[in-house]
């Protein structure tokens, strides 16, 4: 659910990379303590889930309005990770929150616009489609309100100005799960895209690929499109493909819904492929506790929206954000039975 990136190149631009990669990790660690304090500090509060950001805030700071417009799609729990964040950080920053969403990249693109209309004063985004997003975000920044960005367009988020980005690199998460499956000696593994024409995703399956190459396996990456909108359809798709092709011995999720369906799949089509996934919700987690996934590689949306809304908040009240201008990763990390009961309680509470 983020935008692609290159992951090839020469020697230099790899070490510049890996640099940057160490500065975002330690912003992400800085961050993250802060946040677990202010998280502590609220005593408890319950959400506010119309999202208005309503209860009083945390902070003696004057009440400003955000808005936080992503392509989140109707029932998609990982949105819901993203959202509660973004709710939380608006409740300790003394935030209205007007949280938006739609897959579609016009609709999108006019709900940043309406924020723009109603004078928001900071805008956090989702860049699918750059194209579609971008020249709408640099209207927002050239009238001087704060705008970043989160999940997706970390190539594309300096270009348009926005001032930071939160979450995750896909084709190095693709490629860290690829070198996983390696080791786990896949053979044929089907990589379900759930949003056609969404690069961050095509991004992570061929990250899946380069991944594979460089673990030393032989294995091989072939592509499954469903509609992630229509899980029933999702289901009999993989269905349908796994008792069709016997040598698929691993199924791929990009979401964590499409990997449980993926789960009924196998069992209607008496396949013994393994199910892994990018992404977690508290379903995958127990998933993952029962044996039906074998793990999931996660980028943290709750932190990401938290981290994106207390960055307005940074950007009003100081004059600037964090991560000095380099995306700070959110992901990935690895949850398998191991140490998933680590999480458990967090994912039960709607926090990972």
């Amino acid at each position: 659910m983020t935008s692609p990136s290159s992951n090839s190149g020469p020697l230099s631009a790899h070490t510049s990379r890996r640099s940057r990669s160490r500065v975002a990790i330690v912003a992400t660690v800085t961050l993250a303590s802060l946040i677990l304090g202010a998280c502590s500090s609220t005593g408890g509060r319950p959400r506010d889930t119309a999202g208005n950001g309503n209860g009083g805030g945390g902070v003696d700071t004057p009440r400003y309005t955000v808005s936080m417009v992503s392509h989140g799609a109707p029932g998609d729990t990982f949105w819901d990770l993203v959202r509660a964040g973004a709710e939380d950080a608006a409740k300790k920053d003394n935030l209205e929150l007007r949280y938006s969403s739609t897959p579609q990249a016009p609709d999108q693109a006019n709900l940043v616009q309406n924020a723009i209309d109603a004078k928001s004063d900071g805008i956090a985004l989702t860049m699918p489609t750059a194209e579609a997003l971008g020249p709408v975000a640099k209207k927002a920044v050239d009238q001087g309100i704060p705008v970043v960005g989160l999940n997706s367009g970390m190539d594309n988020y300096k270009k348009y100005g926005l001032s930071a980005f939160f979450g995750q690199d896909e084709s190095t998460a693709g490629a860290e799960a690829g070198k996983r499956l390696g080791a786990d000696k896949a053979h044929k593994v089907l990589c379900v895209i759930h949003e056609q024409g969404n690069p961050s995703q095509e991004a992570r399956c061929s990250g899946i690929q380069k991944g594979l190459k460089a673990s030393g396996s032989d294995g091989k990456v072939e592509t499954l499109y469903v509609n992630g909108m229509d899980l029933t359809a999702v289901q009999s798709t993989i269905q349908a493909k796994l008792a069709q092709d016997k040598d698929v011995d691993r199924v791929m999720g990009l979401v964590a819904p499409v990997a449980l369906a993926a789960v009924k799949s196998r069992e209607a089509a008496g396949s013994h492929a393994k199910i892994s996934t990018f992404d977690t919700n508290a379903e995958l987690v127990t998933a993952i506790k029962k044996g039906d996934v074998d793990w999931a590689a996660d980028q943290q949306p709750y932190l990401q929206g938290y981290m994106a809304i207390d960055a307005l908040w940074l950007a009003k009240r100081n004059g600037s954000t964090v991560g000095g201008g380099q995306p700070v990763f959110t992901g990935p990390s690895f949850v398998d039975k191991s140490n998933v009961d680590k999480i458990e309680d967090a994912a039960k509470k709607g926090l990972r």
